[in-house]
């Protein structure tokens, strides 16, 4: 007998439903909201240089004083690699620029001037402009 009033309670609770008009609030996106406001901003760039298909780059080529190394660096990187999607010149050249946009925005003057000057380092590299 009181198996019968356990199945009668179920079907009256299971029978209910949500009203239409009532509102979904929802407790996670507020709590979203805050928690990102504390959470330090994704380094998107840096997984960018790290996994980018258009080349495979040397550690620490950025780095380098040379505007002429950094510019070999780039066109041998960019030759070698067999995934990028346009010419040798264009991915390196994107990649350099990619890199003082995004990826060296911290950087001082004095350490962009030698990536300054490997853009045209490149193009004499690659013959799109006299030296």
């Amino acid at each position: 007998m009181a198996s019968a009033a356990k199945k009668k309670k179920r079907t009256t609770t299971a029978g209910k439903k949500a009203s239409p008009t009532r509102k979904k609030t929802s407790r996670k996106t507020a709590s979203k909201k805050t928690a990102s406001k504390k959470k330090s901003p994704r380094k998107w760039s840096r997984r960018v240089m790290q996994t980018s298909d258009a080349l495979d780059l040397e550690s620490g080529v950025f780095r380098s004083k040379d505007p002429k190394k950094i510019a070999r660096s780039l066109k041998r990187s960019a030759e070698k690699s067999n995934r990028r999607k346009g010419t040798p010149f264009q991915s390196a050249m994107s990649m350099l620029n990619f890199y003082i946009n995004r990826a060296g925005k911290q950087l001082t003057a004095k350490e962009k001037q030698p990536l300054e000057k490997a853009k045209h380092e490149l193009r004499v590299l690659f013959d799109r402009e006299e030296p």
